[in-house]
This record gives C-alpha cells, sequence and structure tokens, in this order.
C-alpha cells in the first residue's frame, strides 16, 4: 500500500532583491533545513526584481523535494479586481507600502480557506525544523515583548472605534488560511478604512502589524512558543553593549540558537548574520520538530497603551533614545 505524501507547506514572503543582504539567509536556512516539503511563493514588485530574484534561488540549488515560484506584482492586477473589485480600501492597501501586500497577495495567490505561513524576510532557521500547524480557524503570531504598533495616530483611531487590537505580536511568522470572499474581506475592508479615519493610511510598513493585531482579535489563534519561534529584542543590557563597543557577533552569542526554530532578525540584527554564520556561531543543533505550546492572544487595552506613551515620552525628554537609540 502506497503512503500518501504529505501535502507541501505553502509558504509566502514578499521580498525584493534590495533586500537579499540578508533575506539570503532566511531562504537559504529555510530551505536547507525544513524538515518538511515546501511551496514557496515570493512575491515582488518588478518584472526585473522577479529575474533577479529568480536567479537568487537557482543559485541556493533549492533540494528538488521543494516547489517555489516568484511572481511580480502585476502579475495579480486581474486577480485582484477580481477578488478586490468590490473593496476599494484593499486595493489601495495592496498599492500602498510594499510590505502590506504581505496581507493582500497571498490571498490572491492561494484558494479560500488554504494554508497560508507568512515570512518575513529577516529571518533564520538554524536548526532543522518543521512548522507549527495552521489552525482552521485563527492566527498565529510571533510573541515579543515590547509594544511595536505604529504610528500611535492609526492605533488610537482602531482604540477610539472599539476594534482590540492583539499585544505582543511579532509578524516576522504568522500563520493564517485565505479570507473567503464576503464576509471575511467585508470585514478587513471596513477595517482598513476605519484605521485611515476617513483620510490615506500613512506609508509605514509598520501598520501592516496593527491590521494583524486587530485581525488576531477577531479571529482567535494565539502566540507561537517564543522558546522555539524567537524574536530579538534590544533589551536594555544590548543596549549598552553596543554603545560601549561591542560588536554584534558577540551580542548574537547570547541567543539560545540550539534552542530554537526560527529566530526573527529584527532591526541591526539582521546585518549581524553573515558574520555570525562565516563564524560557526550557527551551525545546526538538535533538530526541532516537535510542537510548541501555543497561548492565546492578549489585548493592548487603551489603558495599557496609554502608560506605554507616556512612559516613552518621559525617556524620550530625558534624551534616553538619543543616547541609546530608538529600536
Amino acid at each position: 500500500m502506497m503512503l500518501t505524501p504529505a501535502p507541501l507547506r505553502q509558504v509566502y514572503m514578499v521580498l525584493s532583491p534590495r533586500s537579499l543582504g540578508y533575506a539570503h539567509y532566511a531562504l537559504e536556512s529555510l530551505l536547507r533545513n525544513s524538515f518538511e516539503d515546501l511551496d514557496l511563493h515570493l512575491v515582488t514588485d518588478s518584472e526585473a526584481d522577479k529575474q533577479a530574484l529568480t536567479e537568487a534561488l537557482l543559485s541556493l540549488s533549492p533540494q528538488p523535494r521543494h516547489r517555489w515560484s516568484v511572481t511580480a506584482e502585476a502579475e495579480l492586477n486581474d486577480r485582484e479586481a477580481e477578488l478586490f473589485g468590490g473593496y476599494p480600501n484593499l486595493r489601495a492597501f495592496r498599492h500602498g507600502h510594499p510590505c502590506w501586500r504581505k496581507v493582500t497577495d497571498p490571498l490572491l495567490l492561494s484558494k479560500p480557506g488554504e494554508e497560508l505561513v507568512l515570512l518575513d524576510p529577516d529571518l533564520y532557521f538554524p536548526n532543522v525544523f518543521r512548522f507549527e500547524k495552521t489552525p482552521e480557524t485563527g492566527l498565529l503570531l510571533m510573541w515579543q515583548k515590547p509594544n511595536c504598533l505604529l504610528p500611535p495616530e492609526i492605533v488610537r483611531n482602531a482604540m477610539d472605534a472599539k476594534i482590540p487590537l492583539a499585544h505582543h505580536v511579532d509578524i516576522g511568522v504568522s500563520h493564517w488560511r485565505a479570507a473567503e470572499q464576503g464576509t471575511d474581506l467585508d470585514w478587513i475592508e471596513w477595517l482598513l478604512g476605519t484605521l485611515a479615519g476617513g483620510a490615506t493610511l500613512p506609508r509605514m510598513m509598520h501598520v501592516e502589524a496593527i491590521v494583524w493585531a486587530a485581525i488576531a482579535m477577531r479571529e482567535g489563534g494565539g502566540y507561537l512558543d517564543p522558546k522555539l519561534w524567537s524574536c530579538w529584542h534590544r533589551t536594555q543590557p544590548k543596549r549598552v553593549m553596543r554603545k560601549i563597543g561591542f560588536k554584534g557577533l558577540r551580542i548574537l552569542k547570547s541567543e539560545p540558537w540550539s534552542q530554537m526554530k526560527c529566530f526573527h532578525a529584527g532591526g541591526e540584527a539582521k546585518w549581524w548574520l553573515p558574520e555570525a554564520e562565516k563564524a560557526g556561531m550557527l551551525s545546526p543543533g538538535p533538530e526541532r520538530l516537535e510542537a510548541g505550546v501555543v497561548q492565546p492572544f492578549t489585548e493592548l487595552t487603551p489603558a495599557h497603551y496609554g502608560r506605554e506613551q507616556r512612559a516613552k515620552q518621559m525617556l524620550r525628554s530625558l534624551g534616553y533614545y538619543q543616547l541609546f537609540g530608538a529600536g
């Protein structure tokens, strides 16, 4: 009796070739260390970008067990008109900041209800790993300690409209199911209009996180296990180390690499990955095939957000961010 092969995991990444200085390490480690077979969809801007990314992927010599494709923005315009034709806010969002297409374009490349594993390009997969199971309903996001929902005026628009937002969200790795045309897209269309508050959303990449934070509280789900899916956190000791001249390689040594499935190298950390890999610091450790413990989302309440904003303003007035940086 022949066994039915496991379905390929449906993985998406919005990527510009200008990010390959660090995204190379995300792609290489993903394709090398994924225990599961992948169907990797790269989404980019222009035909020239598509060609550059195609050449970059070919240079990695992906194992034949993986499938991959690269799609330019304009190739999905007809599908956009078909699926988003009645949703002007969604269409405007798709053509806003390129990072926002991580919300829209996987919907255009998939069927309703299909798995979407959404990746940022500043990741690293140090060990052989297995992605978590994508839930039938709800959303999985990475957890990070700080609140990085920006800009404040869009967060306030959400809270003024009584839209709950999840706290501690990091969008380096997300698991979702493709939205159904109708109820799901109707709500996302309303959400985008409400966040904009009658204006145009500021063209900042961070707005995407606010959208995911709202979807998280509406659909449920939870945080990926932070011991396995780890986010770079610029803690106070790390800020001091940078200030007194420690190199990034020395700082990255404090991360528990052997325990991780994935590291989200946000901010300055992504530029340290090449040196860390060259030094052998990212050599594979034990396989990480176990399922992590998913914790339910917690809400970022208006009261808590207000306290955070006042604390940040106080630190700003004291010159803290000027001394140590705001990242």
